[in-house]
């Protein structure tokens, strides 16, 4: 059994918990998933089912689409209601234009600063493991693309949007990080992923209603997983080289247009997908093999 199931992921379980579900219907234990959801998140968590883990990657580089509320005036261990409340300020003076303006101000990329309670690694430990033992460690800022914010609704202290964002960003940072611009703490009280990649909240399956049945009726193809890449196909010829690992030069290997450093998905003359493949200054080579 190859490919990948659209799971949405309810309030209370871990990404982990959402694997070992799926492997005890499936009965397959290579699974994997395409990015943490926090336990109180809910949303969309794509899950890659055998052959399908070698594409986990591509999943997780693509945007993502997240419905969030956070709650100015309160500053918090986790950034979010789950850990201790450190302080409260008053953010009753604010006024919606400081609010929208402050919001606005993070559209594009900024340097951000990762949660203490996150399951990033600093020297071989996860931060969340010195975080609970009450370690503060400096954690070096990441590049992160906020590509739009929309449907803000202020009812002060409460703001609730829909953030489209690249991979990596910290949705409870950016939370923290939007208080900390008006001078008052925000916390995170509710965070829903709607979209990763292709994978929609409207077409997923919720964990607690998966069986043999709904798994089979849902698991979608590597190749239909991976049709947001567009498509080129090579002559056969060259497709021997490609699946050997060769950088082509040639440009008589495909009759399509290839732009330099953008990903394609891969086949050859017979429709067979042979894998991922991208233009660079050493020619085009198949960096993830798919064909079997």
């Amino acid at each position: 059994m190859n490919g990948v199931l659209n799971i949405f992921k309810p309030k209370g379980m871990t990404s982990f918990d959402v694997v070992r579900e799926v492997k005890k219907v499936c009965k397959i234990k290579k699974v994997g998933h395409t990015g943490t959801l926090d336990p109180e998140a809910t949303g969309v968590l794509p899950i890659c089912i055998g052959k399908a883990t070698k594409i986990i990657d591509y999943i997780m580089d693509s945007e993502k689409i997240y419905e969030v509320t956070f709650k100015l005036g309160i500053r918090t261990t986790t950034y979010d209601l789950e850990g201790e409340i450190l302080e409260e300020r008053d953010c009753s003076l604010l006024k919606d234009e400081e609010i929208l303006n402050a919001i606005n101000s993070f559209k594009g990329e900024y340097c951000q600063v990762p949660p203490m309670y996150s399951a990033l690694k600093q020297n071989g430990v996860r931060l969340y493991e010195l975080a609970r033992k009450g370690i503060e460690v400096e954690r070096p800022g990441r590049n992160i693309t906020i590509y739009n914010i929309e449907d803000i609704k202020i009812d002060n202290p409460y703001i609730s949007m829909k953030v489209t964002c690249s991979k990596g960003t910290y949705i409870r940072s950016l939370c923290f990080d939007i208080g900390e611009r008006l001078g008052v703490y925000a916390a995170m009280t509710e965070l829903c992923r709607l979209k990763t990649s292709r994978f929609s909240i409207d077409n997923s399956v919720n964990i607690n209603e998966l069986n043999t049945e709904t798994l089979t009726q849902n698991l979608i193809t590597i190749e239909n997983a991976l049709e947001e890449f567009d498509r080129i196909v090579v002559t056969n010829k060259f497709a021997k080289l490609l699946i050997n690992g060769v950088n082509v030069f040639d440009s008589r290997f495909t009759k399509d247009t290839v732009i330099q450093n953008k990903l394609y998905r891969v086949y050859d003359e017979d429709n067979n997908l042979l894998g991922i493949g991208c233009k660079n200054n050493n020619g085009f080579k198949i960096e993830k093999l798919l064909i079997t």
